[in-house]
Protein backbone atom coordinates (compact mmCIF):
# COMPACT_ATOMS: atom_id res chain seq x y z
CA UNK A 1 0.00 0.00 0.00
CA UNK A 2 1.41 3.60 -0.51
CA UNK A 3 1.15 6.34 1.62
CA UNK A 4 -1.79 8.44 2.70
CA UNK A 5 -2.78 11.13 0.73
CA UNK A 6 -4.34 13.86 2.04
CA UNK A 7 -3.83 17.74 1.93
CA UNK A 8 -0.97 19.31 3.56
CA UNK A 9 -2.42 22.63 4.47
CA UNK A 10 -5.62 23.34 6.37
CA UNK A 11 -7.74 26.78 7.62
CA UNK A 12 -9.14 26.20 11.38
CA UNK A 13 -11.85 27.41 12.55
CA UNK A 14 -12.31 28.23 16.00
CA UNK A 15 -15.41 28.30 17.13
CA UNK A 16 -14.94 28.06 21.28
CA UNK A 17 -16.36 31.79 21.67
CA UNK A 18 -19.57 30.43 20.13
CA UNK A 19 -20.25 27.17 20.11
CA UNK A 20 -18.37 25.77 22.99
CA UNK A 21 -19.55 28.26 25.55
CA UNK A 22 -23.06 28.12 23.85
CA UNK A 23 -23.45 24.82 26.48
CA UNK A 24 -22.27 25.88 29.12
CA UNK A 25 -24.75 26.27 31.99
CA UNK A 26 -22.97 29.37 33.48
CA UNK A 27 -22.64 32.98 32.01
CA UNK A 28 -18.89 33.14 30.53
CA UNK A 29 -17.64 36.69 31.16
CA UNK A 30 -17.56 39.02 28.28
CA UNK A 31 -13.96 39.97 29.31
CA UNK A 32 -13.06 36.38 28.97
CA UNK A 33 -14.93 35.80 25.69
CA UNK A 34 -12.74 38.74 24.70
CA UNK A 35 -9.23 37.21 25.79
CA UNK A 36 -10.05 33.80 24.42
CA UNK A 37 -10.83 35.83 21.07
CA UNK A 38 -7.65 37.93 21.63
CA UNK A 39 -5.36 34.72 22.26
CA UNK A 40 -7.00 32.97 19.12
CA UNK A 41 -5.82 35.84 16.79
CA UNK A 42 -2.60 35.53 18.23
CA UNK A 43 -2.07 32.18 17.78
CA UNK A 44 -2.55 32.34 14.23
CA UNK A 45 -6.22 31.25 13.70
CA UNK A 46 -8.06 33.94 10.93
CA UNK A 47 -11.63 32.11 11.12
CA UNK A 48 -13.51 32.61 14.29
CA UNK A 49 -17.30 32.21 15.36
CA UNK A 50 -17.71 35.15 18.18
CA UNK A 51 -21.67 35.24 19.09
CA UNK A 52 -25.42 34.44 18.08
CA UNK A 53 -27.49 36.86 17.36
CA UNK A 54 -30.33 35.14 18.18
CA UNK A 55 -32.92 35.86 21.28
CA UNK A 56 -31.27 36.45 23.94
CA UNK A 57 -33.87 35.96 26.20
CA UNK A 58 -33.81 31.82 24.89
CA UNK A 59 -30.09 32.12 25.44
CA UNK A 60 -28.35 34.26 27.32
CA UNK A 61 -24.70 33.32 27.17
CA UNK A 62 -25.15 35.84 24.29
CA UNK A 63 -26.92 38.57 25.27
CA UNK A 64 -23.72 40.29 25.27
CA UNK A 65 -23.56 40.02 21.42
CA UNK A 66 -23.48 43.69 20.16
CA UNK A 67 -20.90 44.45 23.58
CA UNK A 68 -18.35 41.89 22.02
CA UNK A 69 -18.34 42.73 18.74
CA UNK A 70 -17.74 46.02 19.85
CA UNK A 71 -14.68 45.15 21.94
CA UNK A 72 -12.78 42.65 19.35
CA UNK A 73 -13.11 45.00 16.49
CA UNK A 74 -11.24 47.51 19.43
CA UNK A 75 -8.74 45.52 20.58
CA UNK A 76 -5.41 47.22 20.69
CA UNK A 77 -3.74 43.54 21.48
CA UNK A 78 -4.76 42.28 17.33
CA UNK A 79 -5.92 45.99 16.02
CA UNK A 80 -3.02 44.70 13.34
CA UNK A 81 -4.00 41.25 12.44
CA UNK A 82 -7.61 41.94 12.65
CA UNK A 83 -7.77 43.13 8.53
CA UNK A 84 -7.07 39.19 8.07
CA UNK A 85 -9.49 37.70 10.43
CA UNK A 86 -13.17 36.77 9.36
CA UNK A 87 -15.33 37.19 12.41
CA UNK A 88 -18.58 35.07 12.16
CA UNK A 89 -22.06 35.00 13.98
CA UNK A 90 -24.77 32.16 14.08
CA UNK A 91 -28.31 33.93 12.60
CA UNK A 92 -30.24 31.12 12.80
CA UNK A 93 -33.54 33.40 12.17
CA UNK A 94 -34.17 36.54 9.92
CA UNK A 95 -34.30 38.98 13.02
CA UNK A 96 -31.00 37.90 13.67
CA UNK A 97 -29.46 38.72 10.42
CA UNK A 98 -31.02 41.92 10.49
CA UNK A 99 -29.48 42.43 13.94
CA UNK A 100 -25.97 41.37 12.27
CA UNK A 101 -26.28 44.06 9.54
CA UNK A 102 -27.25 46.97 12.13
CA UNK A 103 -24.19 46.02 13.37
CA UNK A 104 -21.94 45.99 10.52
CA UNK A 105 -24.07 49.11 9.35
CA UNK A 106 -22.54 50.83 13.09
CA UNK A 107 -18.77 49.76 11.70
CA UNK A 108 -18.07 46.85 14.33
CA UNK A 109 -20.51 43.92 13.03
CA UNK A 110 -19.55 40.37 11.65
CA UNK A 111 -17.57 39.48 8.34
CA UNK A 112 -19.63 36.19 8.00
CA UNK A 113 -22.94 35.04 9.28
CA UNK A 114 -24.45 31.53 9.18
CA UNK A 115 -27.89 29.86 8.83
CA UNK A 116 -28.60 26.29 9.02
CA UNK A 117 -30.82 23.98 6.99
CA UNK A 118 -31.21 20.36 8.52
CA UNK A 119 -31.86 17.33 6.21
CA UNK A 120 -34.68 16.17 8.89
CA UNK A 121 -37.54 18.56 8.83
CA UNK A 122 -38.63 17.83 12.84
CA UNK A 123 -34.96 18.90 13.41
CA UNK A 124 -35.68 21.95 11.11
CA UNK A 125 -38.89 23.25 13.19
CA UNK A 126 -37.08 22.30 16.73
CA UNK A 127 -34.27 24.36 15.53
CA UNK A 128 -35.92 27.35 13.45
CA UNK A 129 -39.59 27.16 14.60
CA UNK A 130 -40.14 26.94 10.36
CA UNK A 131 -40.74 23.58 8.26
CA UNK A 132 -38.03 23.71 5.04
CA UNK A 133 -40.37 25.91 2.68
CA UNK A 134 -41.26 28.62 4.87
CA UNK A 135 -36.81 28.30 6.17
CA UNK A 136 -35.54 28.50 2.62
CA UNK A 137 -37.42 31.38 1.33
CA UNK A 138 -36.27 33.01 4.50
CA UNK A 139 -32.68 31.65 3.51
CA UNK A 140 -33.30 33.23 0.13
CA UNK A 141 -34.19 36.72 1.49
CA UNK A 142 -31.42 36.82 3.92
CA UNK A 143 -28.20 35.78 1.68
CA UNK A 144 -29.28 38.73 -0.39
CA UNK A 145 -29.56 41.01 2.85
CA UNK A 146 -26.31 39.79 3.68
CA UNK A 147 -24.44 40.31 0.78
CA UNK A 148 -25.53 44.00 0.11
CA UNK A 149 -24.71 44.75 3.73
CA UNK A 150 -20.83 43.57 2.66
CA UNK A 151 -21.04 40.13 4.98
CA UNK A 152 -20.42 36.58 3.30
CA UNK A 153 -23.33 33.88 4.06
CA UNK A 154 -22.25 30.99 5.49
CA UNK A 155 -25.00 27.80 4.90
CA UNK A 156 -24.90 25.15 7.27
CA UNK A 157 -26.64 21.95 6.70
CA UNK A 158 -27.35 19.98 9.99
CA UNK A 159 -28.41 16.10 10.33
CA UNK A 160 -26.02 14.97 7.66
CA UNK A 161 -25.39 11.53 9.30
CA UNK A 162 -28.46 11.12 11.77
CA UNK A 163 -30.78 13.04 13.61
CA UNK A 164 -31.50 12.82 17.22
CA UNK A 165 -35.43 13.00 16.70
CA UNK A 166 -35.88 10.95 13.81
CA UNK A 167 -33.00 8.76 13.33
CA UNK A 168 -31.53 7.21 10.58
CA UNK A 169 -30.56 9.87 7.23
CA UNK A 170 -29.69 9.88 3.73
CA UNK A 171 -26.65 11.48 3.11
CA UNK A 172 -27.69 12.48 -0.41
CA UNK A 173 -30.59 14.68 1.27
CA UNK A 174 -27.45 16.58 2.52
CA UNK A 175 -25.85 17.12 -1.24
CA UNK A 176 -28.89 18.20 -2.20
CA UNK A 177 -29.09 20.70 0.70
CA UNK A 178 -25.57 21.80 -0.56
CA UNK A 179 -26.60 22.22 -3.96
CA UNK A 180 -29.46 24.79 -3.16
CA UNK A 181 -27.65 26.79 -1.15
CA UNK A 182 -24.94 27.39 -3.65
CA UNK A 183 -27.54 28.06 -6.34
CA UNK A 184 -29.01 30.28 -3.90
CA UNK A 185 -25.41 32.42 -3.46
CA UNK A 186 -24.20 31.19 -0.22
CA UNK A 187 -19.96 31.86 -0.20
CA UNK A 188 -19.79 28.67 1.76
CA UNK A 189 -20.71 25.27 3.07
CA UNK A 190 -20.61 23.86 7.09
CA UNK A 191 -20.96 20.14 6.97
CA UNK A 192 -22.31 19.60 10.43
CA UNK A 193 -22.33 16.19 12.61
CA UNK A 194 -24.12 18.24 15.04
CA UNK A 195 -25.07 15.33 17.63
CA UNK A 196 -21.79 12.77 17.09
CA UNK A 197 -24.00 10.27 14.75
CA UNK A 198 -21.42 10.22 11.93
CA UNK A 199 -18.87 6.52 11.81
CA UNK A 200 -15.81 7.49 9.87
CA UNK A 201 -16.82 5.48 6.71
CA UNK A 202 -19.91 7.53 6.46
CA UNK A 203 -18.26 10.87 6.53
CA UNK A 204 -15.38 10.02 3.74
CA UNK A 205 -18.41 8.55 1.92
CA UNK A 206 -20.02 11.88 2.37
CA UNK A 207 -17.33 14.31 1.54
CA UNK A 208 -16.48 12.23 -1.58
CA UNK A 209 -20.16 12.53 -2.60
CA UNK A 210 -19.95 16.51 -1.80
CA UNK A 211 -16.94 16.77 -3.34
CA UNK A 212 -17.40 15.18 -6.66
CA UNK A 213 -20.49 16.98 -7.31
CA UNK A 214 -18.66 20.70 -5.89
CA UNK A 215 -15.23 20.21 -5.96
CA UNK A 216 -13.53 23.39 -4.84
CA UNK A 217 -12.47 22.37 -1.23
CA UNK A 218 -12.35 26.02 -0.28
CA UNK A 219 -16.42 25.90 0.06
CA UNK A 220 -16.73 22.84 2.17
CA UNK A 221 -16.34 23.27 6.21
CA UNK A 222 -16.29 20.18 8.17
CA UNK A 223 -17.78 20.40 11.64
CA UNK A 224 -17.64 17.13 14.07
CA UNK A 225 -19.12 16.36 17.28
CA UNK A 226 -17.97 13.41 19.51
CA UNK A 227 -20.82 12.32 21.35
CA UNK A 228 -19.53 8.75 20.92
CA UNK A 229 -15.74 9.50 21.03
CA UNK A 230 -15.21 9.37 17.26
CA UNK A 231 -14.09 13.19 16.51
CA UNK A 232 -10.57 12.67 15.36
CA UNK A 233 -11.44 9.77 13.26
CA UNK A 234 -13.67 11.75 11.36
CA UNK A 235 -11.69 14.40 11.04
CA UNK A 236 -8.89 11.86 9.39
CA UNK A 237 -11.53 10.41 7.36
CA UNK A 238 -12.95 13.98 5.97
CA UNK A 239 -8.67 14.84 5.38
CA UNK A 240 -8.49 11.63 3.27
CA UNK A 241 -11.32 12.68 1.23
CA UNK A 242 -9.47 16.11 -0.01
CA UNK A 243 -11.49 18.16 2.69
CA UNK A 244 -9.29 21.10 4.00
CA UNK A 245 -11.41 23.41 6.43
CA UNK A 246 -12.19 22.35 9.81
CA UNK A 247 -14.13 23.73 12.72
CA UNK A 248 -13.25 22.65 16.41
CA UNK A 249 -12.95 24.05 20.47
CA UNK A 250 -10.64 24.64 23.38
CA UNK A 251 -10.98 21.53 25.29
CA UNK A 252 -13.96 20.25 22.80
CA UNK A 253 -16.90 22.48 24.66
CA UNK A 254 -19.35 22.71 22.89
CA UNK A 255 -22.99 21.57 22.13
CA UNK A 256 -26.88 22.40 21.85
CA UNK A 257 -27.72 25.71 23.31
CA UNK A 258 -27.90 25.24 27.82
CA UNK A 259 -31.57 25.54 28.45
CA UNK A 260 -30.03 26.63 32.20
CA UNK A 261 -27.97 29.26 32.68
CA UNK A 262 -26.81 30.91 35.88
CA UNK A 263 -29.32 28.76 38.36
CA UNK A 264 -31.86 30.02 35.87
CA UNK A 265 -34.07 27.42 33.39
CA UNK A 266 -34.31 29.63 30.09
CA UNK A 267 -35.38 27.90 26.33
CA UNK A 268 -32.52 27.30 24.58
CA UNK A 269 -33.08 25.04 22.07
CA UNK A 270 -35.50 22.95 23.99
CA UNK A 271 -34.66 20.24 26.20
CA UNK A 272 -31.36 18.55 25.39
CA UNK A 273 -30.95 15.27 23.21
CA UNK A 274 -29.09 13.48 25.23
CA UNK A 275 -29.76 12.90 28.93
CA UNK A 276 -26.50 13.44 30.39
CA UNK A 277 -25.26 16.89 29.11
CA UNK A 278 -21.71 16.32 29.80
CA UNK A 279 -21.02 13.65 27.05
CA UNK A 280 -21.73 16.73 24.13
CA UNK A 281 -18.74 18.52 22.38
CA UNK A 282 -17.00 19.01 19.55
CA UNK A 283 -13.76 18.09 18.26
CA UNK A 284 -10.93 19.38 20.23
CA UNK A 285 -8.77 21.85 19.00
CA UNK A 286 -5.61 21.40 21.24
CA UNK A 287 -5.76 17.82 19.92
CA UNK A 288 -6.65 18.00 16.82
CA UNK A 289 -3.97 20.34 16.04
CA UNK A 290 -1.14 18.66 17.63
CA UNK A 291 -2.43 15.58 15.32
CA UNK A 292 -2.16 17.41 12.06
CA UNK A 293 1.15 18.77 13.18
CA UNK A 294 2.28 15.62 13.78
CA UNK A 295 1.05 14.53 10.63
CA UNK A 296 3.22 17.51 8.57
CA UNK A 297 -0.10 19.63 8.15
CA UNK A 298 0.70 23.16 7.95
CA UNK A 299 -2.10 24.30 10.24
CA UNK A 300 -1.11 28.36 10.58
CA UNK A 301 -1.11 28.52 14.24
CA UNK A 302 1.11 28.23 17.45
CA UNK A 303 0.68 24.66 18.49
CA UNK A 304 2.75 25.80 22.08
CA UNK A 305 0.14 28.60 22.32
CA UNK A 306 -2.59 26.58 21.81
CA UNK A 307 -1.87 24.65 24.54
CA UNK A 308 -1.47 27.07 26.57
CA UNK A 309 -5.14 29.00 25.48
CA UNK A 310 -6.93 25.00 26.20
CA UNK A 311 -5.18 25.24 29.99
CA UNK A 312 -6.33 28.93 30.21
CA UNK A 313 -10.10 28.02 28.72
CA UNK A 314 -9.83 25.21 31.92
CA UNK A 315 -9.90 27.39 34.25
CA UNK A 316 -12.47 29.48 32.33
CA UNK A 317 -15.24 27.07 32.20
CA UNK A 318 -14.26 25.74 36.44
CA UNK A 319 -13.54 22.08 34.78
CA UNK A 320 -11.12 19.59 33.51
CA UNK A 321 -11.60 19.48 29.38
CA UNK A 322 -11.54 16.95 27.28
CA UNK A 323 -8.00 17.45 25.84
CA UNK A 324 -5.13 15.05 26.21
CA UNK A 325 -2.46 17.20 25.00
CA UNK A 326 -2.51 20.09 27.16
CA UNK A 327 -1.63 17.23 29.60
CA UNK A 328 0.95 15.15 27.73
CA UNK A 329 2.14 18.00 25.15
CA UNK A 330 3.66 17.68 22.02
CA UNK A 331 5.76 14.67 21.03
CA UNK A 332 9.40 14.74 21.81
CA UNK A 333 11.37 15.81 19.10
CA UNK A 334 14.70 14.60 20.23
CA UNK A 335 15.91 12.88 23.62
CA UNK A 336 13.96 13.41 26.47
CA UNK A 337 16.49 12.89 29.55
CA UNK A 338 13.98 10.49 30.97
CA UNK A 339 15.44 7.01 31.95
Amino acid sequence: MGELKYPKKVVLGEITVRDGFQHEEKFIPTLAKLWVLEQLILAGFKRLEVTNFGNPRGMPQFADAEELFKLIRTSKKVQDKLPGVELTAVTIREKAVDRAIRARQEGYGPDRILMMVSTSESHQIKNSGLDHKAYWAEVERCIKKAHDAGMKFNGTVSTIWGCPIEGPTDMKAAVEVTRRFLELGADDIEHADHDGSAPPNRVYDYFSMVLDAFPNPDLHIAHFHVTRGWGLANVLAALLAGINHFESTMGGIGGQPANFVDGVPVAGTGSYYYQDPNIVGLVCTEDMVVMMDEMGIDTGVDVDRVLEIGRMVEKIVGRRLRSECIRTGRIPKGPTGHK
